[in-house]
């Protein structure tokens, strides 16, 4: 076992280093200036249309806008935000921060164009309900139903299986470190939690985590605001410390600027999921009048995730001084050690909480993500699967994942770590290549509806004649209406 999780070590030190990297920020860049930065001129879009969205009545299996939204934020704000952004620092010191900042403005680019994508190679499923994502864009546009199964068995097993043990194992041991319970309890407790959430299906889900994640959210940046005005007269020199830190790293810094850069890059990458396949899952399950309006909220959450929850970490960690580049004191600990430098003794108590929801969240999230993957089996008789687990492929997984929260809830997760790791490379290389070749489509139809905007129309409606080629599109029928 050593020897193989020194093979995967080995593969994923030169995937993220060399491959991934350079091809997220690559396309990255290319998705920004072809869409003339939608990150900046839509920016007053993504806000109005996530605030106007808030609280939107839906009717049967529909999901709005705002709640496909809070579902991809569920799968992204997870305990990384916390413990993530504090090994960040440590390794990396605080310059890491800004090309956290950095690569999270590229990736609203790669976030628009995939959502996008998976809006407009959507399918029905009932109810007013759709489902979608890279599987389905992969086998409807391009062709190739074979790399579109391996992408959702990938994508499955990562998120449902492998990201949800790391979930559940973080909750049972800042449980037991706060408040003394004992990890089989705790374990039992999240198993019960996550078959009630799950078994409901997506609409439930969403239903779920609209509710969850502003609320969580909400708490933990109250926090560092609260951390950020007590320590007011010290924002001007962190922020002049993050920036000269970026590209003047400190001699603890073991590696110089390529450490820094490295590590705030890929904190970020880890932290938004811009290029990964995941949130096009999420997106896609919007009900809406045209595909950019989710893919321009979509590119919100980015935002949203990096500039808001990490910094909120960051900031905490950073004000508090309570780092040490190099130390041994890092991840989760820091952080309750800094919340506990300004709220005191209860503030590993109230982290305990905190992590706990951003972990549930993200339990559920990524579940979600699965349900959308393994729906692609659904009735499968092409051999793949045998019929009788093709048929039943969604209850049997749900089993699954409820038994990998308590595995998880026990496991040494190092190897665990790595492998999905490697995984998310592979997720991510194949999802690069489909928008590569489907980009052209997602300007196509943020030209669309910036055009219609301009022409005053408050709700823009996509006519899928407007594109060249219409294959795999089946959910867009504005044209047979008209």
């Amino acid at each position: 076992m050593e020897a193989l999780h020194g093979v995967i070590n080995d593969i994923n030190s030169f995937l993220w280093t060399y491959i991934i990297i350079v091809a997220l920020i690559g396309s990255g860049v290319i998705y920004t200036l072809r869409t003339k930065f939608v990150q900046i001129r839509m920016l007053g879009e993504m806000f109005r249309l996530i605030i106007g969205g808030v609280g939107a009545k839906t009717v049967g299996k529909e999901i709005s806008a705002f709640q496909a939204f809070c579902v991809s934020t569920a799968s992204r704000v997870g305990v990384g935000n916390i413990a993530g952004v504090a090994i960040a620092i440590v390794t990396g010191g605080p310059g890491a921060v800004f090309w956290m900042w950095i690569i999270a403005f590229i990736g609203c680019a790669t976030g628009f164009v995939e959502s996008t994508l998976a809006q407009i190679y959507k399918l029905p499923k009932g109810e007013g309900g759709f489902h979608g994502g890279p599987a389905y864009y992969i086998q409807n546009a391009l062709h190739m139903p074979g790399l579109a199964k391996w992408f959702a068995i990938l994508i499955s097993v990562t998120f449902a299986m492998i990201y949800v043990s790391v979930q559940a194992n973080t909750i049972v041991g800042a449980v037991e470190t706060a408040f003394g319970i004992d990890h089989a309890i705790t374990a039992v407790v999240i198993a019960i939690l996550t078959a009630l959430v799950i078994f409901g299906g997506v609409t439930r889900i969403a239903k779920f985590t609209e509710m969850l994640v502003p609320s969580m959210a909400g708490l933990y940046l109250l926090s560092a605001l609260i951390i950020v005005v007590m320590n007011i007269d010290k924002v001007p020199a962190m922020f002049a410390l993050i920036i000269h830190d970026a590209f003047t790293p400190q001699a603890a810094v073991g590696g110089g600027f390529a450490a820094v850069f490295m590590t705030g890059v890929r904190r970020g990458l880890f932290s938004n999921e811009a290029g990964e396949g995941s949130v096009p899952n999420a997106a896609a399950t919007a009900s809406g009048k045209h595909p950019a309006r989710q893919g321009i909220v979509q590119a919100a959450g980015v935002y949203c995730d990096t500039w808001l929850v990490c910094s909120a970490t960051a900031f905490s960690v950073l004000l508090t001084e309570q780092y040490v580049i190099g130390g041994d004191m890092t991840g989760v600990a820091l952080v309750q050690m800094s919340l506990a430098s300004v709220f005191g003794t209860y503030a590993p108590h109230v982290l305990a909480v905190i992590v706990f929801l951003f972990a549930f969240s993200s339990i559920v999230g990524n579940y979600f993500y699965a349900e959308v993957n393994m729906a692609f089996f659904s009735g499968d008789e092409s051999g793949i699967l045998p019929s009788v687990i093709a048929r039943n492929t969604m209850n049997i997984f749900r089993v699954g994942v409820i038994a990998m929260v308590l595995v998880g809830s026990f496991a040494e997760l190092s190897f665990v770590w790595d492998l999905a790791d490697f995984f998310m490379a592979i997720l991510c290389l194949t999802n690069l290549y489909a928008i590569a070749r489907l980009c052209k489509y997602s300007i196509i139809a943020l030209d669309d509806y910036v055009a219609q905007k301009k022409r005053g129309v408050v709700e823009p409606v996509f006519y899928s004649k407007i594109l060249d080629k219409q294959d795999g599109v089946y959910a867009w029928d504005f044209d047979k209406k008209k």
